[in-house]
């Protein structure tokens, strides 16, 4: 397995250990990124809500997400009953979760910045307090 594909699984480890350390139950999604079927990175939900995250690990300060692959989890989300989070883990920062309607979109990508995570996005506390 490549570097970036097991500091990837880390950090997803990381999230799902933070949810049920809150009274949240949380699992990884087996095989996402690779099924022909949407689905994403993680399911966490408690008695009143249910959200789907969509996990990164970025060295920088920006990652960029393909408009299939949003558009995949905003399909599962809705069919799922569940909300559509992207979870970002910069280095060395905390968790920051922002809604896939506050991307910033370039036309062919949505762009996810250091910046517009601090500004419209969340952290752990806020994203399971909403």
């Amino acid at each position: 397995m490549n570097r970036n594909k097991i500091k990837g699984s880390n950090v997803e480890r990381e999230l799902i250990a933070m949810f049920w350390d809150k009274d949240w139950a949380a699992i990884r999604v087996a095989g996402s990124g690779s099924s022909r079927f949407p689905n994403p990175d993680l399911l966490a939900g408690n008695k009143s809500r249910r959200i789907a995250v969509e996990c990164k690990f970025v060295n920088g300060d920006k990652k960029y997400f393909s408009k299939e692959d949003v558009e995949q989890l905003v399909i599962f989300s809705e069919m799922f009953g569940a909300e559509a989070w992207i979870g970002i883990k910069f280095s060395r920062k905390n968790w920051h979760f922002i809604r896939t309607s506050d991307l910033e979109s370039t036309g062919e990508m949505f762009i996810a910045s250091l910046e517009l995570c601090q500004k419209k996005g969340l952290g752990f506390e806020g994203l399971i307090n909403l």
